[in-house]
């Protein structure tokens, strides 16, 4: 059990999940905070929480809160990351951490002067088989990587009736499918292969410019399961369902990736695959606990996630036998482990480096990434970042 205390900002699809996953890492979390008090009550009712929160400034007088993290929607990130530091509270932050990199960059540069500690979300890394792919990358496993391939696809927008407050610029920024799964496999591509990204080509497309919005709030996925008929308004949408990036490292490799949320089937579905001089890695997030890897003079294998079977590193954040499925609520509660032993040893590392998280200097890399997608779409070139 750990000693420090949390509150969370957002009851939306996100805050919730972040709430059942501190308790299951042991984490208690003193109350919520929603866009009303009703929903901040609701939601502490829902999970035996002390506190309902009226705002952010009753969470930030709370001296029983030592961390607050924050799953509000994008726009409000940059100001309410600010008040938490300025009121002395460790921060874990959704992405994207900011709208802009100027913001981002400013986050980075109030966190490192507050000494308090501060991550990013990118839970996608601590899927305990894609820890494992990293292992084997960094002792050399695979060799030297020839380039990298992969999508992260949905279909949660995929009729022009679906509507959630991402497909408006004003609302989550430029950037929609690439800003918000996009960044996750970036982030983790980058952090399994250790190669820095040199500069991207893009290709976005908007499938619905005009999409009908129901008259009142939507949250995130809830119209996929909504079956009322409410009244709808047109609203012009100048966000992408899909985008294609080519990229290229600075090792020398290269790359592709694409993002859609307008694919029939797919809920949630992360690939990716690394191409290496030795052997190949691959994966995909709706077969989890699988690591397949590819030989050219052997036959090639399935690597179950086993404890007895993993590096010691992806062990750690495996916490169930083999055969029982660790999924997408595991790996918050696994980046949540790592950030608070953190906050409570101030020290990043645990066994040799296993309590190691993203951090908003991670955040803002994402930022400035996207910020050269989004120019290459609109330039049709090649940009450096």
């Amino acid at each position: 059990m750990f000693r420090s205390k949390a509150a969370v900002v957002g009851t939306g699809f996100i805050g919730p999940v972040h709430i059942e996953a501190l308790i299951r890492a042991g984490v208690q979390v003193q109350g919520a905070l929603g866009t009303s008090l009703e929903k901040s009550q609701r939601t502490a009712d829902l999970f035996g929480l002390k506190r309902a929160y009226r705002d952010l400034e009753e969470v930030l007088s709370d001296s029983e809160v030592d961390v607050v993290h924050l799953t509000s929607p994008n726009r409000f990130h940059f100001e309410q990351t600010i008040q938490c530091l300025d009121a002395g509270k460790h921060v874990l932050c959704e992405k994207p951490l900011a709208i802009s990199s100027e913001e981002s960059g400013e986050l980075v540069r109030r966190a490192n002067a507050s000494h308090l500690l501060t991550a990013v979300n990118y839970n996608v890394r601590f899927y305990p088989i894609c820890i494992e792919a990293a292992e084997r990358v960094r002792r050399g496993d695979i060799g030297d990587v020839f380039h990298v391939s992969g999508s992260y696809v949905q279909d949660w927008l995929h009729k022009p009736t679906d509507f959630n407050w991402r497909v408006v610029s004003d609302e989550g920024g430029p950037l929609r499918a690439l800003a918000d799964i996009g960044t996750h496999w970036l982030d983790l591509i980058q952090s399994i292969s250790m190669l820095d990204i040199h500069s991207v080509c893009a290709d976005l497309q908007t499938v619905y410019p005009v999409r009908q919005r129901p008259l009142g709030i939507t949250e995130t996925f809830s119209s996929k399961v909504d079956r009322s008929e409410p009244t709808r308004v047109d609203v012009p949408i100048d966000t992408e369902d899909y985008g294609s990036v080519m990229l290229r490292f600075k090792s020398g490799a290269r790359g592709v990736m694409h993002v859609s949320q307008v694919t029939a089937g797919h809920k949630n579905c992360i690939r990716w695959e690394i191409a290496g001089s030795k052997q190949s890695l691959a994966w995909n997030s709706q077969y989890p606990d699988e690591l397949w890897v590819g030989h050219r003079d052997a036959p090639n294998q399935t690597v179950l996630r086993d404890p007895s079977l993993l590096s010691d590193k992806a062990r750690w954040h495996t916490q169930y036998p083999g055969g029982h499925n660790e999924g997408f609520p595991d790996t918050f509660k696994q980046l949540f482990r790592s950030f608070y032993w953190t906050i409570e040893n101030r020290d990043s590392t645990m066994n040799g480096g296993f309590a190691a998280y993203p951090t908003f200097a991670d955040g803002h890399r994402e930022i400035v990434l996207c910020e050269a997608i989004l120019k290459s779409a609109r330039e049709q070139r090649w940009i450096e970042l």
